[in-house]
């Protein structure tokens, strides 16, 4: 599975878990929906659930006039996962290939306006983190 399918399967699962507060497992069974498991997708998802606290306090510091429970689902979901790959998966994915696939997704499953507000606060967050 390339890696922009797994973003698009974790997004869908972790949405699942979100709204409907089912488990991570049964959220990544539904959306492969007979497909072979991957690797990708399984730490992405479970990624972003076992370390939700802190990605959500990093999204919280670097909104403007928004609180984390108005932005939309899809939104607030694909900022967890570019949040996630920036803090945990840099040394596998560059910065900016992170930003770019979660502006990208954004304009397939967001509204109008996702891909600018997703490129915002993504842009905040990649500056506020330790050069490596």
């Amino acid at each position: 599975m390339k890696r922009r399918t797994a973003r698009e399967k974790a997004l869908q699962a972790l949405f699942q878990i979100d709204v409907s507060n089912v488990d991570p497992e049964s959220a990544i069974e539904h959306v492969l929906d007979g497909e072979t498991n991957d690797d990708y997708l399984n730490k992405l998802v479970l990624g972003v659930v076992e370390q939700k606290n802190t990605i959500d306090q990093l999204i919280k510091e670097n909104l403007e006039k928004w609180t984390l429970d108005r932005v939309a689902v899809v939104d607030r979901n694909l900022l967890r996962i570019a949040v996630y790959e920036l803090n945990f998966a840099r040394n596998e994915v560059p910065e900016n290939v992170i930003l770019d696939e979660a502006i990208e997704i954004s304009k397939i499953y967001g509204d109008e306006q996702s891909s600018r507000f997703i490129n915002g606060v993504l842009s905040k967050v990649k500056e506020k983190l330790p050069n490596e």
